[in-house]
């Protein structure tokens, strides 16, 4: 059972479809594996294990009579409890809405259901996704497999936690500042930030704002691109959708990638960094020249890259949840109100600001990949932290302002609006993982997913298994 619940999720939906295995035989073996390892982690924290089981039937008995059930038949999906699921119970991570039942599905869920998952749950994340460490006054915190007493990160630490565990093979995760990529990294998994638009996200308080993303998470590129074949593509729904079918992720990542041209940046600009993680991804760099690759230094210019994303972020705060500060005040966190607030402080000049530098940005990073094919870089500035410390204060002795200055590696590649993704990367000296990112030029996510599959190959980082999940 264990070792089906660590099978790849492209090999599993092969056998799946293929009656090799049957759908209720897989999810079994899942609800067992979350029943075993989640109370050590507490990743999965909502179940649905009855009507999974409905559906699995319902996937196998269409499989007999030769229908398609869809690309991603019986393969078991939990979603972050940040994705409204109809009938099933979204807090946000939020008291005001521990008993909340939506009655509809964002279009990713939609997506992963019509495509043939089986959803087995949600999984857990900080209140209204604020930070990058998952804890939340309604479920408690989540802790990392490799160390329980170290933070998963966040905002997508559930997905990240259960999928390193075995205890689903996909799972659904949304990035804004670092979401996909900080938990993939602290966990040695595999969080893939897309173009905004490849997959629409809705519902949603501002359906033209880019920095706020869905994508996929899995133990491997290959299962992340499989998974990112079913959820991508345009909806009516999304302003900003990318107009090209998901079908094309689904095609084979291999490729020669002599000759490719990768910057290397191991501080993007001057920021500070523990001891321990630069070091362990330069270890792992030669795997790109081994693979034909040509690296040297560079770093584009991410001047402004802050002031765009700390001022649009606490923009949309306001927008999303002001109403919420004005009449629930004392139910939210501090780090939450102190989001809202610094939107409410903004006037329309600095918007206007950050808005023109967000463009000048994108234009400096275009012309950057017109040098260079592909950056290179660390994902999270620290290594998993004291599950009981809600964020840093300091790295390397420079003090931090805010909740979220310290996920500055990643928020800065956020504000460029390019496609991102995080790929595990080695282990440091204590043995807590430390993941890759790798970032493309605009729309360059089937490229990203290629180089990022080559790496995977070439040093087999993300084939190690925490020990409580085996």
């Amino acid at each position: 059972m264990n070792d089906l619940c660590f099978t790849g999720a492209t090999e599993l939906v092969r056998r799946i479809r293929a009656r090799e295995l049957s759908a209720v035989e897989v999810l079994r073996a899942y609800v067992a594996q979350i029943e075993r390892v989640d109370p050590a982690v507490n990743a999965m924290v909502t179940r649905t294990f009855e009507q999974a089981e409905a559906a699995a039937r319902a996937i196998d008995a269409r499989l007999a009579r030769g229908e398609d059930c869809g690309p991603l038949a019986g393969l078991p999906v939990a979603h972050k409890d940040l994705a409204v699921t109809k009938g099933i119970r979204t807090t946000f991570g939020s008291p005001l809405f521990r008993d909340f039942v939506p009655d509809t599905d964002a279009i990713i869920v939609e997506r992963l259901r019509t495509a043939g998952a089986v959803t087995v749950g949600k999984t857990n994340t900080p209140e209204f996704g604020a930070g990058s460490q998952t804890f939340n006054p309604v479920f408690g915190a989540t802790r990392n497999p490799w160390n329980p007493d170290r933070t998963c990160g966040g905002s997508s630490g559930g997905a990240a936690v259960a999928l390193a565990c075995g205890m689903v093979p996909i799972a659904d995760g949304s990035d804004f500042g670092g979401s996909l990529r900080n938990p993939a990294s602290f966990c040695n998994v595999v969080g893939f930030r897309p173009t905004p638009g490849r997959v629409p996200n809705w519902p949603t308080f501002n359906a033209w704002f880019p920095l706020p993303v869905v994508g996929p998470m899995a133990r491997s590129v290959e299962d992340v691109a499989l998974m990112f074949s079913a959820i991508a593509g345009p909806d009516p729904r999304c302003p900003i959708s990318v107009h090209e079918s998901g079908e094309r992720f689904a095609a084979p990542l291999a490729r020669d990638l002599t000759g490719l041209r990768i910057a290397w940046s191991p501080d993007l600009g001057g920021l500070p960094f523990e001891a321990g993680v630069v070091d362990t991804l330069e270890r792992a760099l030669p795997a790109f020249e081994d693979l034909g690759c040509i690296v040297e230094p560079a770093t584009p210019d991410l001047s402004d890259a802050d002031e765009i994303f700390e001022v649009l972020r606490a923009w949309n705060f306001d927008l999303s949840h002001g109403e919420l500060l004005r009449t629930k005040r004392s139910q939210l966190k501090q780090t939450v109100i102190w989001n809202i607030e610094e939107g409410q402080r903004l006037t329309g000049s600095q918007v206007a600001r950050a808005e023109r530098k967000r463009t000048e940005l994108f234009a400096r990073m275009r012309t950057f990949f017109e040098r260079w094919d592909y950056l290179v870089c660390p994902v999270a500035q620290v290594l998993p932290f004291d599950v009981n410390t809600e964020y840093p204060m300091a790295i390397d002795g420079r003090p931090l302002a805010s909740y979220i200055e310290w996920m500055r590696s990643c928020y800065r590649i956020s504000a460029t609006t390019l496609p991102a993704i995080s790929v595990p990367a080695g282990f440091s000296a204590g043995g807590l993982p430390v993941g890759l990112q790798i970032v493309g030029p605009y729309l360059d996510d089937f490229g990203v997913l290629q180089l990022a599959r080559g790496f995977e190959q070439a040093t087999r980082f993300g084939e190690r298994r925490p020990p409580l999940a085996v």
